[in-house]
């Protein structure tokens, strides 16, 4: 996270996850530090979230009961839930970045994420 010049690093992982819970946690964790209603940029190489976001995929989840068009049910809706809310909270503009691209922050958050699962994998 960036605010004003000043850089915040959030990491984390869990065991028996999938790579979208953890694109999702991501962002959720982001947005719930911020401490009053702001206007973020919130950069992700994940299409999963950037498209149920900025293509209004998870609200129509959510308005037909967590289910897809075809009548599946959608993943994860307890993570959308809560990140549909916060962007209720800021006004939040998705910005989708390529991975393994060279983006500086992408790239950072890749070395992260790498770390938290060498963790995870040591421990078990």
């Amino acid at each position: 996270m960036v605010w004003r010049g000043r850089e915040r690093v959030l990491s984390g992982g869990q065991a028996e996850t999938t790579n979208n819970r953890m694109e999702l946690t991501a962002a959720v964790e982001a947005l719930k530090r911020l401490r009053e209603p702001c206007t973020v940029t919130l950069t992700t190489d994940s299409k999963y979230v950037s498209d149920g976001i900025s293509k209004g995929w998870a609200a129509s989840w959510k308005a037909r009961g967590w289910k897809k068009a075809d009548g599946s049910p959608a993943l994860n809706p307890d993570l959308w839930g809560e990140l549909l809310a916060l962007c209720e909270r800021h006004v939040v503009e998705v910005l989708w970045v390529k991975g393994h691209a060279g983006h500086p922050y992408n790239e950072r958050c890749d070395a992260l994420a790498q770390e938290e699962a060498r963790k995870i994998a040591e421990q078990t």
